[in-house]
């Protein structure tokens, strides 16, 4: 008989995962003394140890008792050239002047699973942190607990119990984007969304409705996009055979450029015929034909504050959101007397 076939199997970290209800990543940070792990999952980890008799690689251990260094970032592949390449820019520079380095995972679309796969591959990356840059609704529990394990700050994404949250009240800049048209005279303004699975978008519209509500008018259907030029050119379209409509409050910058395209192409002038004010204010927006009306958001600056905030040992679990400040420019103004 083979010597080894007869030899007892010697539990694995995986065996001690299982039955303390936690993922191997979780019982090796606990195994080499984390803080970023709950007394309470540190416990039932322990137990499960002893209670199987788990024994730590020594080697192992040495090689990973040292912190990586490195911030996790996650993004979305769509969602806007511009915003991501500030956010990325924000986070490795504040990263960059305190020491880290930053590994990026990207998702090619809003899906849990993808979510999952990269906050793991990130993990067994034994990074220090992670800044979420992704607007997932829904939250897993595997997704909890990989973040319960190791320090989060989320920018207007995905919210898991123990992140930190920094981001801007999406809600004020659809507000303050629809008064700033009803305060110019318009009575009536229409809305180009973006798409309805991100929570940014939702917001924004919900902001734009909750206004008209207050000043007593019905809102009109919104018309959605995907946050890129060609989805705001194909609504522009829509917009400029209503001959009524005098306003319109876009969800991003990049759709308005293609809602204003769209209207011109039609006959249609900015802002002499139809206002439009958008949310974003990127750099392009003040070179924009007309130069653009826009809620600022400032892309960059949140990357390298949601770091500072994920390495604030001192800060709580709380919400930080930003006041949005509208940007006034040629693209909106007083509608036409007729």
């Amino acid at each position: 008989m083979n010597e080894d076939a007869s030899r007892p199997r010697q539990p694995s970290m995986a065996d001690v995962a299982g039955i303390a209800g936690v993922s191997a990543q979780t019982v090796s940070r606990v195994l080499r003394g984390s803080p970023n792990v709950s007394p309470e999952t540190s416990r039932r980890v322990l137990a499960a140890v002893e209670q199987i008799g788990y024994r730590f690689n020594s080697a192992a251990r040495a090689l990973s008792s040292g912190r990586s260094h490195t911030i996790g970032l996650v993004l979305l592949a769509s969602g806007g050239y511009y915003s991501r390449s500030a956010v990325t820019a924000g986070v490795e520079s504040a990263a960059g002047e305190a020491g880290y380095a930053v590994s990026i995972a990207t998702i090619s679309a809003l899906d849990v699973g993808l979510m999952e796969r990269s906050l793991s591959k990130l993990a067994d990356q034994n990074v220090d942190g992670f800044v979420i840059a992704v607007p997932l609704i829904s939250v897993t529990r595997k997704m909890e607990e990989i973040t319960r394990d190791i320090p989060t700050v989320t920018l207007d994404g995905s919210r898991t119990a123990g992140a930190r949250v920094l981001g801007i009240d999406q809600r004020e800049a659809g507000r303050i984007a629809t008064q700033h048209l009803l305060d110019l005279g318009h009575r009536q303004v229409w809305h180009v969304s973006g798409p309805d699975e991100w929570i940014e978008a939702r917001q924004r519209r919900e902001g734009w409705r909750e206004c008209l509500e207050q000043a007593g008018i019905e809102a009109p259907p919104p018309l959605e996009g995907d946050w890129s030029p060609v989805s705001g050119y194909r609504q522009g379209q829509i917009i400029a055979m209503i001959p009524e409509v005098t306003a319109v409050f876009v969800a991003s910058d990049e759709m308005a450029f293609g809602v204003i395209k769209a209207l011109r192409e039609r006959g249609r002038s900015v802002p002499e015929d139809v206002s439009i004010v958008s949310v974003d204010d990127i750099a392009l927006a003040a070179f924009c034909a007309p130069p653009l009306t826009a809620v600022r958001q400032d892309f960059f600056g949140y990357g390298a504050a949601a770091v500072r905030l994920l390495l604030d040992a001192d800060a709580g679990p709380e919400e930080v959101v930003g006041t949005p400040a509208l940007s006034v420019r040629d693209s909106t103004a007083p509608p036409r007397v007729v």
